[in-house]
């Protein structure tokens, strides 16, 4: 399956704009977090010839500015298109979804929303020192299950256990987009991506709050198997 790297904080090319936040077309139909301005993600969509028309489903990690900026702009012109949220995402944002005429769909499990694609439902985490409900996307493909990841507020490795646990213990082929690291010291980056390796997190590809040094570290620690994540690279899981 083709993933398309719709937005982030770096880009392949000038053509493509770039910000706060980061968004993957998943397939053809399947859109995860929109980044964090509507205009320049749909610029970046027509830039990489990707049909907005053709989306079926929008899947919103969790409930920031900067994973939800350009949903707004995409339900203008998308009625009823399925938007998937956690249960306790905030009052605003459910509001805002169905007044501009979007299909809301809460979860607090796994639940697939295409074939081979599922959300993990609602997961516990902390931001500021309060609860933030957070949900990543799991791919099953030949290759193993991919899981791709907004910021990771939770815990990246606490997110990829629940996957294994909830996915029967499949072998775990990528995981990939935001890790949360970019406030975190050097041992406790390596410690993580040490621990990934543990499990057996074949591939990793850090991006947007996953920081600069998370980056460097993943990709010694994992060599050819690090993925290296822009707005505008696509590759196959």
């Amino acid at each position: 399956m083709e993933i398309k790297t719709i937005f982030d904080n770096v880009t392949i090319n000038k053509e493509l704009r770039k910000g706060w936040g980061l968004s993957f077309l998943v397939g053809k139909k399947t859109l995860f977090d929109t980044g964090e301005n509507g205009f320049w993600l749909l610029e970046n969509m027509r830039n990489l010839n990707v049909d907005a028309d053709r989306i079926e489903a929008v899947v919103i990690s969790h409930d920031h500015w900067d994973h939800t900026g350009g949903l707004w702009e995409i339900l203008k012109n998308r009625k009823g298109l399925k938007v998937y949220a956690c249960p306790n995402f905030s009052s605003e944002f459910k509001k805002k979804v169905k007044e501009l005429n979007g299909e809301l769909v809460e979860s607090d499990r796994v639940k697939k929303i295409a074939e081979n694609i599922y959300t993990t439902g609602e997961i516990a985490g902390e931001y500021k020192g309060k609860y933030i409900p957070e949900q990543a996307l799991v791919v099953k493909t030949d290759k193993g299950l991919s899981v791709i990841t907004g910021c990771s507020h939770p815990g990246i490795v606490k997110m990829v256990k629940k996957v294994k646990e909830d996915f029967g213990y499949e072998k775990i082929y990528l995981v990939f987009g935001g890790f949360h690291l970019i406030d975190k010291y050097e041992p406790e980056i390596r410690s993580v991506a040490e621990e990934l390796k543990e499990m057996g997190v074949e591939k990793a590809g850090p991006a947007h709050c996953s920081g600069y040094d998370a980056k460097q570290i993943f990709k010694e620690l994992y060599g050819n198997a690090f993925v290296p994540i822009k707005a505008g690279v696509k590759f196959e899981i």
